[in-house]
């Protein structure tokens, strides 16, 4: 007996090994893919805005070009939420990848041979726009199968899973930089292209059925009208205090970011410093910071007591870092910076954890998609609200009334006895 076991043992091994690492190559052909559409993601919405100021000479026109391309992001994330089930996970995320570079393709394309009339170009960045957020909202719903597959925490796979996207957002504005003074804006877009396709082809090739919601073989259910089914979705979020509270905490807070990083901070810091590169440390040092803490979450966040993570994180990360702006010292707030970007490493991580154990599969992506276009609506608004407000009070009084009403909004998720339940784990 003992010499069978030893006979049988070198060769079991070796192909458990290859067993598990089958089993981990989708959700990690998942990360790379994502990482692949973040970047291409992050240098179009930089190349296109270049690409108009270029060849149009008109702050007007680029934006115009802007709003097009991010205003229907916000509504996509809703309507195209009921759109993610019914297509399939896999398919959704290769078919938005696969069109969206379709639209960025045909931008150096049609400018380069037959021409490219502005309305044209507002059609496809709108076009583009609609379809990246049911992309996003499919590779969101994979996570839990593949985690589970692949044997790995829910909170590292989105820890990861969010770890990319602010990886791409920290490289993406300097190597679209580089590569727009080395090769051109029209050329820039035809890498952004490929990249879309890249990432199409891996996640195509790489995720197995189980991505999908309906699994092969599996009875599918009676099919009601689009509405319903996200009304279904809706229902479901009014009715589970700890989602909507995080639809409410986020709305206000990124309303604030938005105004602070479009228009407060660089305003603030041309009247301080009278240069852009503080604004340049500023970004590296909370983006680069905030990667750091996602992985470190990844890595023990399972440990940490989670509604104390969340509020935490949030007031550090967010509150104190308007009133430290106001220090006019500059090691002083890239230091805080670094801080604060460590410290919100863990909230988007937490968030989609939270929201993948609390929403059966069936919805997965419906509340998904309800939640992403909530906590997106207050956007457009704060960036168009902040430069009245500044005119208004003025930018000291503008960083203070902001860190206030931040403060408020993260410290009630200290104080709300109803986000408990948000220490449930699975797995």
């Amino acid at each position: 007996m003992s010499e069978t076991l030893s006979e049988n043992t070198p060769t079991s091994a070796p192909q458990e090994q290859r067993d598990a690492q089958r089993a981990a190559w989708p959700i990690y052909a998942l990360f790379t893919g994502n990482t692949i559409s973040y970047l291409g993601d992050i240098l179009t919405l930089l190349a296109i805005p270049w690409f108009v100021l270029q060849t149009t000479g008109s702050v007007v026109q680029t934006g115009i070009t802007g709003f097009c391309e991010t205003l229907p992001m916000v509504f996509s994330s809703f309507f195209g939420s009921a759109l993610v089930d019914r297509l399939g996970y896999k398919r959704t995320s290769v078919s938005g990848d696969v069109l969206n570079g379709l639209t960025v393709l045909l931008i150096p394309l049609l400018y380069h041979t037959i021409g490219l009339a502005f309305w044209q170009l507002l059609a496809l960045v709108f076009v583009g726009g609609l379809l990246r957020s049911p992309a996003d909202t499919a590779r969101f719903a994979m996570v839990p199968d593949l985690a589970a597959l692949a044997q790995m925490r829910l909170e590292r796979a989105n820890a990861w899973m969010d770890g990319v996207r602010r990886l791409a957002n920290f490289l993406g504005g300097p190597l679209a930089g580089v590569l727009i003074a080395l090769i051109g804006t029209s050329n820039l877009l035809w890498l952004d292209a490929i990249s879309f396709a890249c990432s199409a082809l891996l996640i195509g090739l790489s995720i197995p059925p189980i991505a999908s919601h309906h699994k092969p073989g599996e009875e599918q259910p009676a099919r009601r009208g689009y509405f319903a089914e996200l009304g279904e979705g809706v229902r479901f979020i009014a009715g589970d205090v700890v989602i909507l509270t995080i639809i409410i905490v986020c709305l206000i807070t990124n309303l604030i970011d938005a105004a602070n990083f479009a228009v407060v901070q660089p305003a603030y810091i041309m009247q301080t410093y009278h240069s852009a590169l503080p604004m340049g440390l500023l970004v590296a040092a909370l983006g680069g910071m905030a990667f750091v803490g996602t992985i470190i979450f990844g890595t023990i966040g399972h440990r940490f007591p989670r509604r104390l993570t969340f509020g935490i994180s949030f007031t550090i990360g967010g509150a104190l870092r308007f009133w430290f702006l106001l220090i006019p010292n500059l090691p002083v707030v890239i230091g805080w910076y670094a801080l604060a970007g460590l410290a919100i490493g863990p909230i988007n991580s937490l968030i989609d954890t939270v929201l993948q154990e609390r929403t059966p599969p069936a919805l997965r992506a419906r509340v998904w998609g309800v939640l992403s276009a909530g906590t997106m609506a207050g956007i457009p608004l704060g960036t168009f609200a902040s430069g009245f407000v500044i005119t208004w009070i003025g930018l000291r009084a503008t960083l203070l009334a902001m860190g206030a009403l931040y403060l408020l909004a993260t410290l009630s998720i200290l104080v709300n006895p109803a986000l408990r339940q948000m220490e449930r784990r699975t797995g």
